[in-house]
């Protein structure tokens, strides 16, 4: 489905310009600004009103990115139970830094602030979904679901 399609399924909704990112952003894994523009022009606001809303929020990216995003919360707690490791074997797995995605497209990786899972540290997201008491061990099964 095109970006132009989503955002007309939800330019009659009251606060349908965030819905339809989030619609935009599972189908391409970004906000190209291109539907920006589009956004911009379906919801009758200003360019700079729909860039800031797409910019605004750390869920959203205008920059391409990998199809799978991995977020590793990078709170305290998470950091003294060890996403520091995590993070370090993430990296090496994937061959990539916080912020990069992957060659063949398929991870991107970035930090999250906390996910409000602190009863089981570290915790990582991938498309959203949350994996608990994550450890370097446990990388290996929960990137295999993705590939």
């Amino acid at each position: 489905m095109s970006y132009k399609e989503i955002i007309a399924k939800y330019a009659d909704k009251p606060g349908g310009i965030i819905e339809a990112y989030h619609a935009i952003q599972r189908e391409m894994s970004y906000l190209p600004i291109e539907a920006v523009g589009e956004t911009a022009e379906v919801f009758k606001v200003p360019v700079s009103q729909a860039y800031g809303v797409a910019t605004f929020y750390s869920m959203f990216s205008v920059k391409a990115r990998g199809k799978n995003i991995i977020r590793l919360c990078e709170s305290a707690p998470c950091h003294v139970a060890g996403a520091e490791e995590v993070l370090a074997a993430l990296e090496k797995e994937l061959g990539i830094k916080v912020g990069e995605s992957t060659a063949d497209g398929k991870f991107a990786l970035e930090l999250s602030e906390c996910v409000g899972q602190c009863q089981a540290t570290p915790v990582l997201t991938v498309n959203g979904k949350p994996y608990f008491e994550v450890s370097p061990a446990k990388l290996t099964g929960i990137l295999a679901e993705y590939k």
